[in-house]
């Protein structure tokens, strides 16, 4: 009776799960498939597969609708960023979790209270800050505005795989003379690989996705990051379905292929904690 209850329960939990992800990927999928189709035939029959496969529909997207601009913009902004947040962070966070100084409680405490703090409500202050030091209508400014923003929940991560970790490799190596600097490079870094994966996925797609500050920030169109340049795209690509299709599937690739490459550090640096 034991066995047949938790067999019905595991087929519950696995009909849920299976539906979640119909809910979820379906309308990806249908776009996907759209992407390969002519317009015409989009029109016809909304859902149905390609009568052949071309990849016209992307072509015109990637050059004739400027996405490979939006494009190039967001990946620059969104990789800057988070290799910056990532670099900062992962520095803060080592010092704070490994070693003893007057004002580490303080210090930790200042950088962790940027949780609390939703970053838009600075948004004032910061573009007259950026108006005068003449980073408005710039990708740096608007690289480091994401840094800044995502650092906080950054170290936050970090900090908390770090204290969990023990401090053997790092004590063996300062006696054979190591460094500091070589203890982080070549000991700290390789060890807190999982949670700078959680901290890159987890900065990647919030700052790829973001409409608000680019659209706040920048004036030109050859500035525009993906998602304002998908407003204007939406705008004059409206009655071509493929087109628009291919567009949306462009915008998703690099959000896919982080999740894909990261999962299992992600993964693992989520559960890291759960063995200890």
């Amino acid at each position: 009776m034991t066995t047949r209850r938790r067999g019905l329960r595991v087929l519950v939990v696995h009909a849920l799960l299976w539906s979640y992800a119909a809910v979820a990927f379906g309308p990806l999928l249908l776009v996907a498939i759209g992407s390969f189709r002519t317009n015409a035939d989009i029109l016809r029959q909304p859902v149905g597969l390609p009568e052949s496969l071309t990849l016209d529909n992307y072509l015109r997207a990637w050059e004739t609708a400027s996405i490979s601009t939006y494009f190039a913009n967001s990946l620059l902004v969104t990789v800057g960023a988070v290799t910056l947040c990532v670099a900062v962070s992962a520095t803060a966070a080592y010092a704070l979790s490994r070693w003893r100084f007057r004002g580490r409680a303080l210090l930790a405490a200042f950088f962790l209270s940027g949780l609390m703090i939703p970053a838009k409500l600075g948004l004032l202050p910061v573009f007259y800050m950026y108006l005068s030091m003449g980073l408005i209508d710039t990708r740096p400014g608007l690289m480091l505005l994401y840094a800044a923003s995502g650092v906080p929940f950054s170290i936050f991560v970090i900090m908390g795989f770090m204290r969990g970790l023990p401090t053997g490799l790092e004590e063996a190596a300062r006696l054979d003379g190591a460094n500091e600097g070589r203890l982080f490079v070549s000991i700290a870094l390789p060890l807190m690989r999982p949670a700078l994966a959680v901290v890159t996925v987890f900065q990647f797609a919030p700052t790829w996705n973001d409409f608000f500050y680019p659209l706040v920030l920048l004036r030109s169109d050859s500035k525009y990051t993906v998602p304002v340049g998908l407003t204007r795209f939406f705008g004059e690509f409206a009655t071509d379905r493929a087109t628009l299709f291919a567009g949306l599937v462009i915008a998703l690739v690099p959000l896919a292929l982080v999740f894909a490459l990261a999962t299992k550090q992600i993964i693992a640096g989520l559960t890291a904690g759960m063995s200890r």
